[in-house]
């Protein structure tokens, strides 16, 4: 049995959401077009697509908003055009940004700008962080959460005088905002709020939203006009944006009403793990319903105490495992989304236990 027919089997879910097979997913989709009347775009051009762009540039309080296919694409493209507008090729980016660590190099290898590391990996970032680097920037690309260290997110504080240090120093701030969802949640702050003072945000379709794909890319019009443009350049106008925007839009109200939820239930995993001191959690106290755990064996044996306890109990703990920075350890990331959510407490609690002791065992 392979680790999907697994997953399917298990009653205790830890990450995520539930996931839905093709069939059922289209059949939602398929329903909620025929409710609303929905038509196919074309090249991006159709009132589904339309709509959903300006709802989302109202949610950041932003002057418009457009479609592109991934989140890897707008980034980059936002970056090098607000670089060009400024005779700027410097780009400030966290030690842990997606840029970084998930994009091969891009930014290098295509000739967008240049970027340079700023702060300490293991901490979000500080306005001192910043005004300690002596270049003039053309731009400042920052990730709320930081998703590599756990979901943490800069102090309330922090983050206004990032913004106001971009400001003075006229450099264009950029939000990675893949889980700004999620961030809403944890600084309890509507989305605008949290946007405002931003010159560009891009946000995910399918990450917390559960769509198939996609982004949105937010900010002056001009501006994303041109970035628009520049998609098109990129190979990004396939000809029917509809699937991921009817994906994304038909649970869009329901997952950002429910992300309060799930940060709450996060606060309750995190007492639960207060139990089993075996297993460290990232950060100490949550900020987004997200988190890493760090456990004593290495992926091998982790991969095995998850399959032993799926077949054994229909307990499934983690998605992806990865080596720790010591020898002999691991860590995974933890989503916490309507599987926890729907998961009893008393059925969460003796979950855990059977982990930390297979992990004591190992």
């Amino acid at each position: 049995m392979n680790d999907t027919e697994l997953l399917r089997r298990c009653h205790t879910i830890f990450p995520g959401h539930r996931a839905r097979r093709p069939a059922e997913l289209f059949a939602a989709m398929a329903a909620w077009c025929e409710e609303n009347g929905v038509d196919h775009d074309v090249y991006g051009q159709g009132a589904l697509l339309q709509e959903f762009e300006a709802k989302v540039a109202r949610l950041l309080g932003m002057e418009a908003a457009v479609f592109c296919i991934s989140g890897t694409m707008a980034q980059v493209t936002a970056l090098r055009l607000a670089c060009q507008d400024r005779a700027r090729d410097l780009v400030a980016l966290h030690p842990t940004s997606h840029i970084f660590v998930h994009e091969r190099s891009n930014y290098q290898l295509l000739g967008h700008f240049k970027a340079l590391q700023a702060g300490d990996r293991y901490r979000p970032w500080q306005a001192a962080d910043l005004a300690a680097i002596p270049d003039r920037l053309g731009a400042v690309g920052i990730e709320l959460p930081l998703r590599e260290i756990g979901g943490q997110l800069s102090p309330w504080e922090e983050l206004e005088a990032i913004k106001a240090h971009c400001r003075e120093r006229g450099a264009h701030l950029h939000m990675d905002g893949a889980r700004l969802w999620e961030a809403a949640a944890g600084y309890g702050k509507p989305v605008d709020e949290i946007a405002a003072g931003f010159d560009s945000v891009y946000v995910s379709l399918y990450k917390g939203i559960g769509g198939l794909g996609g982004a949105m890319l937010a900010g002056r019009r001009e501006f994303v006009e041109r970035a628009a443009e520049w998609f098109r350049r990129e190979g990004g106008n396939v000809i029917h944006r509809s699937p991921y925007v009817v994906a994304a839009a038909m649970q869009f109200d329901a997952r950002l009403a429910a992300m309060p939820d799930y940060f709450r239930r996060t606060r309750f995993l995190y007492q639960a793990l207060a139990a089993h001191p075996i297993i460290r959690v990232n950060p100490a106290a949550p900020q987004a319903n997200m988190l890493h755990l760090h456990i004593p064996v290495p992926p091998e044996r982790a991969l095995a105490i998850r399959r032993a306890l799926a077949e054994e109990h229909g307990i499934w703990m983690f998605n992806r495992i990865a080596s720790g920075a010591l020898p002999g350890t691991s860590s995974f990331e933890l989503y916490v989304g309507d599987n926890l959510l729907a998961a009893p407490d008393d059925r969460v609690h003796a979950a855990l236990a059977l982990f930390a002791r297979a992990l004591a065992q190992g």
